[in-house]
């Protein structure tokens, strides 16, 4: 069983890859669930590692070991602080109190909850841009990750899971910090309803981020989810399409359509199609409703740290209009986004 006090090794598999005019060493580290057993249908768990506080790593990459079949998506956090000190325990977010025999309830993180990296649908390995990575440990606010897994299914007695990911990471120091920006909505949609969740925040740092993946996430009912930066100006509004796909297929990180820089004052805005062909409402909204809508977008930043911006969650039900500045926008433009 893994602890949150266990150290990420600094020499695990070695291997020299060329990513840019050097060469550096990428080890890998294997995260992985250790041998849970998902006592319950819609069940989350989580479980940690603590960062060897001496050093920083950079995480280059990720290879996922999981299937559909059994995961229906993971998550990897990076936390100031784990939501538990147990070596496993019980993280559905919103899900509520309720006493189970098996594990401890508590969210991912207890501090410092930012999102790294995402996976469902059998989605493939994700390599970073060339001198790019997720700095974790001593300088860096993550200095713990949790990996949650989202079981949908019930486990038979004896069964166990060891579902998870494989980390690469290097020990050089990378110019270019890798980010993600996660945006969510919450609200309901009618039976036999099709709605538009929509939500759209200001970046307020100044920084300059690169975006250079995407990631669509709904369950079964999402038909298209699209992301868009808008930038404002005396002239109106300028929308560019970041990425759009359909939430079905494999939900990896896609480069985005726009690698344009995103500055302080433009906007991140989302758009999730949905369509409840069940005979009852559908609640839209994070870990445990029936649904979900995310758009979650990976950037870099040069010589600087991401955004402390990470989330942005609109609310309200049932018809979304751009949320944390309504005075500032209209509906939607219509937009051909049927584009990758």
């Amino acid at each position: 069983m893994k602890s949150c006090n266990s150290f990420l090794p600094l020499f695990i598999a070695l291997a020299v890859l060329s990513r840019s005019v050097f060469c550096y060493e990428i080890d890998t580290y294997d995260f992985l669930m250790p041998n849970v057993w998902p006592n319950k249908d819609e069940v989350y768990l989580c479980t940690p590692i603590r960062i060897a506080p001496q050093k920083n790593f950079y995480v280059v990459g990720f290879k996922p070991n999981a299937t559909m079949h059994t995961a229906h998506h993971m998550l990897l956090y990076g936390c100031s602080e784990p939501g538990s000190n147990d070596s496993v325990w019980s993280c559905g977010e919103m899900q509520s109190n309720e006493l189970d025999s098996h594990y401890n309830t508590a969210s991912p993180c207890a501090s410092g909850s930012q999102i790294v990296y995402a996976w469902a649908r059998d989605a493939p390995r994700l390599q970073l841009p060339k001198d790019v990575g997720f700095l974790i440990g001593h300088d860096s606010s993550i200095k713990y990750l949790v990996l949650q897994v989202h079981y949908m299914t019930k486990f038979p007695a004896g069964k166990t899971d060891n579902s998870g990911v494989f980390l690469e990471y290097t020990t050089t120091k990378m110019p270019r910090q890798a980010g993600v920006f996660l945006l969510g909505t919450s609200g309901v949609i009618a039976p036999h309803g099709i709605e538009h969740m929509e939500t759209a925040c200001t970046i307020n740092e100044d920084k300059v981020i690169h975006p250079f993946a995407f990631r669509p996430h709904t369950h079964s009912l999402g038909t298209q989810v699209t992301g868009y930066v808008v930038r404002r100006s005396e002239k109106g509004d300028t929308w560019q399409v970041l990425g759009s796909k359909n939430p079905q297929l494999p939900q990896m990180f896609y480069p985005v359509v726009n690698t344009s820089p995103i500055m302080k004052n433009d906007v991140l805005a989302a758009r999730c199609v949905m369509n409840n062909t069940h005979h009852h409402t559908v609640q839209i909204g994070p870990t445990n409703n029936d649904e979900m809508c995310n758009f979650y977008l990976m950037y870099w930043v040069e010589n600087d740290t991401p955004l402390s911006q990470k989330y942005c969650f609109s609310a309200g039900p049932p018809y979304y209009y751009w949320n944390r500045a309504p005075e500032a926008f209209d509906r939607i433009p219509d937009m051909d986004v049927n584009i990758l």
